[in-house]
């Protein structure tokens, strides 16, 4: 039996309002992990509401948001242009090289990065971030490299609990919760 990975509730504020750079995978994370292909090869996707206001709010209170996708998806374009995230790389599996390359050019210690993953390619970015947090339902190699694990699944979810933990943080409140003046993205 796997030991049981701490929440992320468990992780203290002060590491959380450390991260200024939110990083995280795209497939398994921001969605559920399946992908929709018509009869005409029209990709579908379903991204959660719920993790896109987090991620609005992140950005108005000044966190960095970055997606690192192993695979390319004209989908993810899409979502990311109207969440406005400012760095997207795709078709990369050598997740730690782009997480790290980009924490050097934003000038950010590897304590000031979270990064949220579910599968083996994501395995090194988890260790290596100051923060590393997984999913439910995840690979092994994740969750054995992550230092938390949400009790939201991928796509419905895990990601904004990550965005309230942050944003209460910065707040220096205990809770999470609304406090943004943002519409549904």
């Amino acid at each position: 039996m796997a030991p049981r990975l701490a929440s992320t509730s468990s992780i203290p504020a002060a590491r959380w309002s450390a991260i200024r750079l939110f990083a995280m995978d795209v497939d398994g994370i921001l969605t559920d992990g399946t992908v929709g292909v018509s009869a005409n090869g029209v990709e579908v996707k379903m991204f959660s509401i719920l993790d896109g206001l987090g991620l609005v709010r992140l950005r108005e209170a000044g966190v960095v948001t970055a997606w690192i996708s192993g695979r390319k998806s004209g989908a993810t374009d899409v979502r990311a242009a109207e969440l406005r995230i400012p760095h997207v790389f795709q078709g990369r599996i050598d997740k730690l090289t782009v997480l790290q390359g980009l924490a050097a050019q934003l000038g950010f210690a590897r304590a000031q990065c979270a990064y949220m993953g579910d599968d083996d390619i994501d395995a090194a970015a988890l260790r290596w971030a100051g923060i590393g947090i997984s999913v439910p339902g995840a690979m092994p190699a994740a969750l054995a490299a992550a230092r938390a694990v949400t009790s939201r699944r991928a796509g419905h979810g895990a990601v904004r609990e990550v965005c309230e933990r942050l944003l209460s943080a910065r707040r220096g409140t205990a809770g999470g919760g609304p406090g943004s003046k943002a519409g549904h993205p």
